[in-house]
């Protein structure tokens, strides 16, 4: 008896708002227009408001050394700074970033010119594959703009005393930056070399 009545209920669904129907109204994405900073350019786009930072840089601008990784905010491969701070772009919608400043690997540096952190990685084999490096390169440069800002992390000992750069805080603030091929000692060392001590 309960098939038949599935299957009279079935039949009185109205065509199309069976199992896998669109709610009305949302066949056409909402779109808004957006001003970026991108690596010292104004870039203007019109996007999906549903568009991550990420895509927007990878698949808009075409600026694709950011990486998608895991899509969750759980590996750092998508690291960007955003207005002097590390984010995970896959986190966070475009849109959320007008007029906001925008640096991703490439703004760092180019392979003719490479910022000292890429050097410091390319000296100290702070890569392997290579995918997560972009992302490492943005957080470590940003971790050490944060030490100097006296930020403290949850291994910062002392509150009261300037913040030190140490083998700790940087594992720790680094921590949101996996890197499978286990190049952590070598992050280690080509970030402690760009921090001014002996690596």
């Amino acid at each position: 008896m309960v098939g038949a009545s599935a299957a009279a209920a079935l039949a009185a669904t109205p065509a199309g708002a069976g199992a896998g129907a669109k709610p009305a109204g949302t066949d056409n994405p909402v779109m808004a227009k957006v001003s970026l900073t991108v690596n010292g350019q104004r870039r203007d786009l019109e996007l999906d408001t549903r568009t991550s930072l990420l895509d927007a840089a990878r698949e808009h601008l075409h600026l694709t050394g950011s990486k998608k990784g895991c899509d969750h905010g759980q590996c750092g491969a998508c690291t960007m700074i955003v207005d002097g701070r590390r984010i995970n772009a896959c986190l966070t919608l475009a849109v959320m970033h007008q007029g906001s400043e925008i640096t991703t690997i490439e703004g760092l540096g180019q392979p003719e010119n490479l910022h000292p952190m890429q050097a410091a990685f390319v000296k100290h084999d702070g890569y392997q594959c290579g995918y997560c490096t972009p992302g490492q390169i943005c957080s470590g440069v940003a971790v050490l703009a944060e030490i100097k800002a006296g930020i403290p992390s949850h291994v910062t000992a002392d509150l009261t005393a300037p913040t030190q750069v140490t083998e700790a805080e940087i594992r720790e603030r680094m921590s949101g930056n996996i890197c499978r091929c286990g190049a952590y000692s070598n992050i280690v060392e080509a970030m402690t070399e760009v921090a001014g001590r002996p690596a």
